[in-house]
């Protein structure tokens, strides 16, 4: 029997953040980080980083949805950054950090769209989310250096200050859905 894997595509300000947080999750086989969302092909980090391809830094995330449905992936990818700050996550400032989810079917747009009005409605942040909901057209996986760099350079600054924290918070609330 084939296995039901499923592909989710989303946006959370940088790659490296995005791509730590969800290699951990149970069920979740493949992240990739990338660039999608822009308006040239095979963009390089440098042309990402200084905004110049409308791309934002993204990860693929390849899943078993036998062992995690892409409504946990979501309330995991909302809980695990600000989606409430516009082109902004802490100090990585531009576009090409934005907060958006890519859809790649109307099942996907469907249950992010209800979660946002679910947050919202709820006001589980103090200011509304500006999380972006675009159809997903072309991913371009990111250099080599770019993958599994949290787990590659765990003692870089930016690791210990910025990727840590998400983890011990993805860690206190979601125990039971880590590998």
């Amino acid at each position: 029997m084939i296995k039901p894997f499923k592909t989710a595509i989303f946006a959370g300000g940088c790659f490296w953040c995005t791509e730590a947080v969800f290699n951990r999750i149970e069920g979740v086989k493949q992240v990739i980080s990338g660039y999608t969302g822009g308006f040239i092909k095979n963009p390089a980090y440098r042309e990402v980083c200084e905004g110049r391809t409308g791309h934002a830094e993204a990860t693929k995330i390849i899943f078993d949805q036998d062992k995690v449905s892409y409504q946990e992936l979501l309330e995991i990818f909302f809980m695990t950054h600000n989606p409430t700050t516009l082109n902004r996550q802490g100090n990585d400032l531009g576009t090409q950090y934005r907060s958006a989810i890519f859809y790649l079917d109307e099942v996907q747009k469907n249950l992010a769209e209800e979660f946002i009005t679910f947050l919202n409605t709820k006001k589980i942040f103090d200011n509304p989310i500006v999380t972006e909901i675009n159809e997903f057209e072309v991913f371009y996986a990111a250099e080599i250096d770019h993958q599994d760099y949290y787990d590659n350079n765990m003692q870089q600054m930016y690791c210990q200050v910025i990727i840590n924290p998400k983890l011990k918070k993805l860690e206190q609330q979601y125990k039971d859905k880590l590998k």
